[in-house]
C-alpha cells in the first residue's frame, strides 16, 4: 500500500513539474513586452495606443478561440495541444523579432494569442484528470506559482537581454528558445501526462454538447467568467502600465518602478504557495479572495494618490503582489467547484477567456489614458475593477449538484 501511495505521489510530482514548466513559459511571454514597451514603441515610431493594439490582437484571438480550444482539449487530449501551443508560440516570437514592420509585429502577437488558447484548458484538464483530489489545491498553487514566477523573472531577464546584444529583439528570441525547450521537455518526458482526458460521466448524462453548452451558460460559470474579466482588467493596469504611469505621474525612475513591478510579480508567485495551503483547508474560497482584494485595492489607491519613496513603493507593490497571489488557488477552486469531471478543459478555457476579454480592453483603455496625459486614472480604474471582482466573489452562490473534490 505504501509503495503504491509513493508511486502516486511521484507521478503527481512529475505531472505538476511538467505542466508548471509550460505555465512558466506562457507567463514569461505575457510579460515580455511591458518591460521594453518604450524601446519597442520608439523602434516602430508608434504611440502607446498603437503598441497596445498588439496586446489587444493577442487577447482578441485568445478570447475568441480559447473556449473552442477547451472543447478540442477535452476531445483530442491536452498533451498534444500543449506541445502544439508551445511550438506555435516560438514561431510567433521569432516572426516578431526577425521580420521588420509594425503590422507584422501585430500579426505575430495575434498568433501568440492563438498559441495562448491552449495553456489553461490543457493545463487544468491534465491536473484535473491526473492529480489526486487530496492534493489538487496544492497542485493548483504550484502551477500558479510557476506562472507568476515566469512573470516575475521576465522583467529583469528581458531588460538584461535587450541591453546585452541586439536590443529588444534579443528578448523575443530568448522567449522563443524557452518555448521550444518546454515543448521538447513535454515530448521527451511527458509519458506521465494523460494523452486523452479521463471522463467520468454522471449517471443519466445525455450528450457532451448538452453538458458543454448548458454548463458554460450556467449562472455560476458566467459569474466566474466575469470574475476573471475584472481580474484581467485590473492586472492589465498594474502589470503593463504601472511603470510608465508612475514615471509620468510622480517622475519615478523606470528602474525603480520595474523593481516594484518585479516585486509584485515575484511575491505573487510566493503568494500562490501560501494560497494553495489555504485552499486545501477551507471551502470558503470567496472569503479569501474578498479579504485579499480589499488590500490590493488599497495598494492601487496608494500608488495613484501618494508620491511614495522608492523603498515604500517597492514594499507596497510587493505586499500587493503577495495578496494577489494568495487569491489564485482559491480562484481555481471556485471554478473547480462548479465543474463536473471530464469538463475541465472547456470550463477553464471558457472562464479563462475573461482574462482575454480584460486583456482586449485594458491595453486600449490604459494606453488611451496615457496618451491623454491621465496616468492617475489608470490607478483609479484598477481600483474599480478590483472592487468589481470582489463583488463577484462575495456574491457567489453555492453550486448545486456538481460540487466534488473537497466539497464532497
Amino acid at each position: 500500500m505504501s509503495s503504491t501511495s509513493d508511486r502516486g505521489v511521484m507521478r503527481d510530482v512529475k505531472v505538476i513539474a511538467l505542466i508548471s514548466s509550460a505555465h512558466f513559459v506562457s507567463h514569461f511571454h505575457l510579460m515580455l513586452l511591458p518591460p521594453i514597451f518604450e524601446p519597442v514603441r520608439q523602434a516602430f515610431g508608434a504611440t502607446y495606443t498603437e503598441i497596445a493594439v498588439a496586446l489587444t490582437a493577442y487577447n482578441v484571438v485568445s478570447a475568441v478561440l480559447q473556449t473552442p480550444a477547451g472543447f478540442i482539449v477535452d476531445r483530442v487530449g491536452p498533451r498534444v495541444m500543449l506541445v502544439s501551443g508551445l511550438l506555435l508560440s516560438a514561431v510567433a516570437l521569432l516572426v516578431a523579432a526577425l521580420l521588420p514592420g509594425y503590422w507584422l509585429f501585430v500579426v505575430a502577437y495575434a498568433f501568440l494569442g492563438l498559441a495562448n488558447t491552449v495553456y489553461h484548458p490543457a493545463d487544468y484538464a491534465i491536473l484535473g484528470a491526473a492529480i489526486d483530489p487530496r492534493r489538487i489545491g496544492k497542485a493548483f498553487s504550484i502551477h500558479n506559482f510557476a506562472g507568476f514566477f515566469g512573470s516575475a523573472v521576465a522583467p529583469p531577464v528581458v531588460v538584461f537581454a535587450s541591453a546585452a546584444a541586439w536590443g529588444w529583439q534579443t528578448a523575443f528570441m530568448l522567449a522563443a528558445v524557452l518555448s521550444i525547450a518546454a515543448a521538447v521537455l513535454l515530448i521527451v518526458a511527458g509519458s506521465a501526462l494523460p494523452r486523452s482526458p479521463r471522463v467520468e460521466p454522471a449517471s443519466g448524462a445525455t450528450s457532451s454538447t448538452s453538458v458543454g453548452l448548458d454548463l458554460l451558460l450556467s449562472g455560476p460559470v458566467i459569474r466566474n467568467l466575469l470574475f476573471f474579466t475584472f481580474i484581467g482588467m485590473a492586472n492589465g493596469g498594474i502589470q503593463t502600465f504601472s511603470v510608465v504611469a508612475l514615471g509620468k505621474l510622480w517622475g519615478t525612475p523606470a528602474d525603480i518602478a520595474n523593481v516594484g513591478l518585479a516585486g509584485f510579480l515575484l511575491m505573487s508567485a510566493f503568494g500562490v504557495l501560501v494560497g494553495g495551503i489555504i485552499a486545501d483547508r477551507t471551502l470558503h474560497h470567496e472569503r479569501v479572495a474578498a479579504i485579499c482584494f480589499a488590500f490590493t485595492a488599497s495598494m492601487a489607491i496608494l500608488m495613484g494618490w501618494v508620491d511614495l519613496p522608492a523603498a515604500v513603493l517597492i514594499f507596497v507593490m510587493s505586499l500587493g503582489g503577495l495578496l494577489n497571489g494568495i487569491i489564485q488557488p482559491s480562484r481555481d477552486m471556485m471554478v473547480r467547484a462548479v465543474t463536473p469531471p471530464g469538463s475541465f478543459g472547456k470550463v477553464f478555457g471558457f472562464v479563462s477567456t475573461g482574462f482575454n476579454i480584460g486583456g482586449m480592453a485594458a491595453p486600449l483603455l490604459y494606453g488611451w489614458l496615457m496618451d491623454r496625459g491621465e496616468p492617475r486614472l489608470i490607478f483609479l480604474f484598477v481600483t474599480v475593477f478590483i472592487l468589481l471582482a470582489l463583488v463577484t466573489a462575495i456574491t457567489r452562490g453555492k453550486p448545486q449538484g456538481i460540487r466534488h473534490g473537497l466539497a464532497d
